[in-house]
């Protein structure tokens, strides 16, 4: 469903094309001296503007897929991070080798190493915590990585199972970093496609909004304020973008 901003977008491109509708019925009258308020510029603005619409539909779709596709990929990392602890602890490895997974593990959950210090007395202001959540799709992946690391570290560590092996570890890693970069670039395409449709109708000047502004004060001054000509195209609304 279009979002209340995006269909205000859409709006003042069909208004636009009933003000051309108009003016086109105007006929030889309608003779603007300013290029940019002439027939031929008009129907180009609308047919640019139309084009940044459906560039920002087009982007957007691809946006929300790559998120799609990156939730599905993360989906199991957590559970997988486990699993990989409960398997390392079946190996040779030391006690410090089997904590230090078990760091990453902690983070991966999202869970505090040392859990926070709170006092009985109900006069004593809450402390003062910074969150060590650490559950960005970055940093999870950073987590995985240190995982890996330490079991690579672990000559014992030959697990049967084919998803708990390095190799398969290793190429799950690169495809979360390839996902997760993936959504960076749709979002940055997205962004940018937003601010070309902006320009194109917006622009200060040369954008869709100004322009329809100064056709009707061109209809105006040649009609006249009280003609039926200029009451056509009065009430033809344009919505200047917010902030």
């Amino acid at each position: 469903m279009a979002s209340t901003s995006e269909t205000g977008h859409a709006k003042n491109v069909a208004n636009f094309q009933d003000l051309i509708s108009f003016v086109t019925g105007y006929g030889a009258t309608y003779n603007p001296t300013k290029n940019a308020l002439k027939l031929p510029q008009l129907t180009a603005l609308y047919t640019a503007s139309q084009a940044t619409l459906a560039d920002v539909v087009t982007k957007n779709t691809i946006y929300n897929n790559k998120v799609n596709e990156r939730v599905v990929a993360f989906k199991d990392l957590k559970s997988l991070s486990t699993r990989l602890i409960n398997a390392f602890q079946t190996t040779d490895a030391t006690s410090q080798k089997v904590a230090d997974a078990k760091a990453f593990n902690k983070k991966m959950q999202g869970i505090r190493a040392k859990a926070v210090e709170t006092s009985n007395d109900p006069n004593t202001p809450a402390p003062k915590t910074i969150s060590t959540s650490q559950q960005s799709y970055d940093q999870q992946i950073q987590h995985l990585a240190g995982i890996i690391s330490v079991l690579q570290s672990e000559p014992s560590y030959t697990p049967n199972e084919n998803d708990l092996k390095i190799a398969t570890l290793t190429a799950k890693q690169a495809d979360l970093t390839t996902k997760n970069s993936a959504v960076a670039t749709a979002y940055t395409n997205v962004s940018n496609s937003r601010i070309a449709r902006d320009t194109t109708i917006y622009g200060t000047d040369t954008g869709l909004f100004d322009i329809a502004t100064e056709v009707k004060k061109y209809v105006k001054s040649v009609f006249g304020a009280r003609s039926p000509q200029f009451k056509q195209i009065q009430g033809i609304e344009f919505t200047k973008k917010k902030k």
